[in-house]
């Protein structure tokens, strides 16, 4: 299923992690690991943000996908499940067939 994944830091968290280099060491390696097909870099609300929109196979990959940005940046995490055009004429369309 595709998922939008949201991370958030605390700004010292960021900072701190922009300088000792695991904010950089992180995000590639979700780029990697996730393989998203298009990712974001965001101010939301004053703090540094990623969005990744990727493919998640199986609910009990989360931890993989959350824990590498809650260990390494003290970050917050939410993954939301994502639909594009297709998915959403989809969709709409068997809702239109339906009594």
């Amino acid at each position: 299923m595709r998922m939008m994944l949201k991370v958030q830091m605390d700004v010292d968290a960021g900072n701190r992690a922009i300088k000792d280099g695991s904010l950089a060491a992180t995000v590639e390696r979700a780029i990697e690991e996730l393989k998203p097909e298009a990712t974001y870099f965001i101010a939301d609300g004053g703090k540094r943000t990623a969005l990744m929109f990727f493919d998640l196979e199986r609910p009990s990959g989360i931890p993989a996908v959350a824990e590498p940005f809650f260990i390494s940046l003290g970050a917050s995490v939410e993954l939301t499940p994502a639909m594009n055009a297709d998915d959403l004429r989809e969709g709409l369309g068997a809702v239109a067939g339906a009594p």
